[in-house]
């Protein structure tokens, strides 16, 4: 530590009186720790949790018996077993009206989204019977609404009919199966492999541009439908039916629950006239017979073998994907607002399971009263799509998108645009590509800064952001705001090095002191590999023709114990890596000399 500075300093006094008695009064300057050796096993596994088990998943079993470890792994599991314990008739009563509630929207809708499938109304019905009763037992999430819905129906009824004609129904519905049992695989695989991270390489941007080009194909699909079977009438009736009773819940908060049921309403109401009036025997198309009954068992039509297992195979990964990442980022929003803990890996597996029981049940990607609706015009159905997909347009998340970050709203507009002009799975790739395009571009080009001082302060900030920081003559200090890996070494270096050249520059024009010292921030840089040593070295083999001293600060755990490990510390000097820039520049800021 200050064994350092006092060897440095017996050897400035025989240099120079004036930097003896500078140094003499020098404050103590701290040495960069050196971490203890890890040895290799220890730091694979620490490296492995920090990776799959950041949450510690099993904290809760540390120290407990086994039918403790029992009891919390089957909770784990069936979080039911859980909360169930508290559960009361209080808690049933606003299960009943929430249950009601969400009954009243989405039966309406899981019709339409079928046809967005383009399967059969049924099966957008059992998709809301069977797969929430599984998450019941398995989910996490108090709040999400389990059933089908618009963006995985449009993408699911885009991929498949490519495949299969919609008309050869038994075919279409077997491949439909098979979708969602490798969808649900795959959701589960994630989860119980904890590969949850995966999701995120879609980011935010990419899912807001994508779900808004997919509300507005929707619309315009369910437009083209209507005015084609010549039932604008009736159209523009659900939408007014719609707009009235919307309107009605927003202007006045007694009857804020009226929104919700909306839907419920327009198809009782539409039903009710058009049974009454036989209007579907003057033009107005019905939805017709609705087979009855509870969920039939379909895992004998999954296909198992053939040429329709690979295609049900990337269709279902894909759709499982996109279902997995629009459920999370829902359930994660309702958490936060909250108050409490969403565990993805868990989600993933509920949902997984949820899918897998499904497509065995005759469901897809996500009785009865069926009959009732056999005289339901499509125009209200394709009203009520219209009304529930106008949601997903998000305008004021694309202009804050915009305001926070360009790229972003590029990889927004990308998958926005793809899905509208190509294609829905076009704009999913587009939406992919650019997330990823963003990210090599931040490992590739990571931003480095040009570091002065505050005024009366021993703090050294971006002198773009801080334009009272002053240089100090004779030192250049920059900062990499990256960790330095293959992908990006060479560029770090050269850009380290136009900096000097531009410096250089500046100095000779202004008749400054020459720079003797080029310190670099560290702080920011979170590890580094062999080619950023290796550039390391190149920069000050290149520093020392320049007759430049490369200076180190603030080197991170990591960081420094790969400077000592390859040699490079003892190649600068164990006296030229430090704490902080301050005290960098308090050891060699004496030392500078006029040109």
């Amino acid at each position: 530590m200050s064994g350092r500075v006092t060897n440095d300093i017996e050897t400035d006094v025989t240099r120079s009186p004036s930097s003896r008695h500078h140094l003499e009064n020098l404050p103590y300057v701290h040495k960069v720790g050196l971490p203890p050796k890890q040895k290799l096993l220890k730091e694979f596994k620490s490296t492995l949790k920090e990776t799959f088990f950041h949450d510690e998943p099993l904290r809760p079993f540390k120290d407990q018996p086994k039918s403790r470890k029992l009891v919390l792994g089957l909770q784990a599991l069936f979080p039911i077993l859980d909360w169930g314990r508290d559960y009361n008739l209080s808690k049933f009563k606003g299960d009943l009206v929430a249950g009601l509630t969400i009954a009243s929207l989405a039966i309406p809708q899981d019709i339409g989204y079928a046809k967005l499938a383009n399967l059969d109304p049924q099966f957008g019905l059992y998709s809301s019977f069977v797969p929430p009763l599984v998450y019941a037992f398995m989910g996490s999430s108090r709040d999400i609404a389990i059933g089908p819905v618009a963006v995985v129906s449009l993408l699911l009824g885009t991929l498949l009919q490519k495949e299969i004609d919609p008309s050869n129904k038994v075919e279409y519905q077997r491949l439909a199966f098979t979708a969602t049992f490798f969808a649900g695989i795959t959701q589960a695989t994630l989860g119980v492999l904890r590969l949850g991270f995966l999701i995120d390489f879609l980011s935010h941007a990419a899912i807001v541009g994508f779900m808004a080009g997919a509300a507005i194909t929707i619309g315009l699909q369910q437009l083209k439908v209507e005015l084609a079977n010549n039932t604008h009438r009736s159209f523009i009736l659900g939408l007014s039916s719609d707009y009235q009773i919307h309107c009605k819940g927003k202007k006045n908060r007694k009857w804020f629950w009226v929104p919700a049921i909306a839907p419920l309403i327009s198809v009782i109401v539409a039903t009710f006239f058009v049974f009454i009036t036989h209007a579907d025997k003057h033009g107005v198309a019905i939805v017709n017979h609705i087979k009855k009954g509870v969920n039939p068992a379909s895992a004998n039509q999954i296909f198992f073998t053939g040429g329709y297992l690979q295609k049900g195979f990337r269709i279902g990964v894909v759709a499982g994907m996109i279902a997995l990442t629009e459920s999370i980022a829902i359930g994660r929003t309702f958490a936060a607002v909250k108050d409490y803990q969403l565990d993805g890996n868990k989600e993933m597996v509920a949902l997984g399971t949820m899918n897998v029981i499904g497509s065995m049940t005759s469901c897809y990607v996500a009785t009865v009263i069926t009959p009732l609706f056999k005289y339901t015009p499509n125009a209200v159905i394709s009203s009520i799509i219209i009304s529930a997909v106008i949601g997903l347009i998000d305008i004021q998340a694309m202009i804050l998108i915009w305001k926070i970050d360009k790229l972003d709203f590029i990889a927004c507009m990308g998958a926005f645009f793809g899905v509208i002009f190509v294609s829905v799975e076009i704009g999913l790739l587009i939406a992919v590509g650019i997330s990823f395009a963003k990210i090599l571009l931040q490992v590739t080009r990571p931003r480095t800064a040009l570091l002065g001082k505050l005024p009366r302060t021993s703090v050294y900030r971006n002198i773009n952001q801080y334009p009272d920081a002053t240089k100090v003559p004779g030192i250049l200090i920059l900062r990499v705001d990256s960790a330095i890996y293959f992908s990006n070494s060479n560029y770090v270096k050269e850009r380290i090095l136009r900096w000097l050249t531009d410096e250089e520059e500046q100095v000779k024009a202004n008749k400054q002191a020459r720079i003797q010292y080029l310190v670099v921030e560290m702080s920011p840089i979170t590890d580094i590999d062999t080619s950023g040593i290796h550039a390391l070295e190149e920069l000050y083999r290149t520093l020392q023709k320049r007759e430049i001293q490369l200076v180190l600060a603030n080197p991170g755990r990591a960081v420094i114990d790969k400077l000592y490990a390859s040699g490079f510390a003892n190649l600068i000097g164990e006296d030229k890596i430090f704490l902080t820039v301050a005290d960098a520049v308090l050891m060699y800021a004496p030392k500078t000399e006029e040109p």
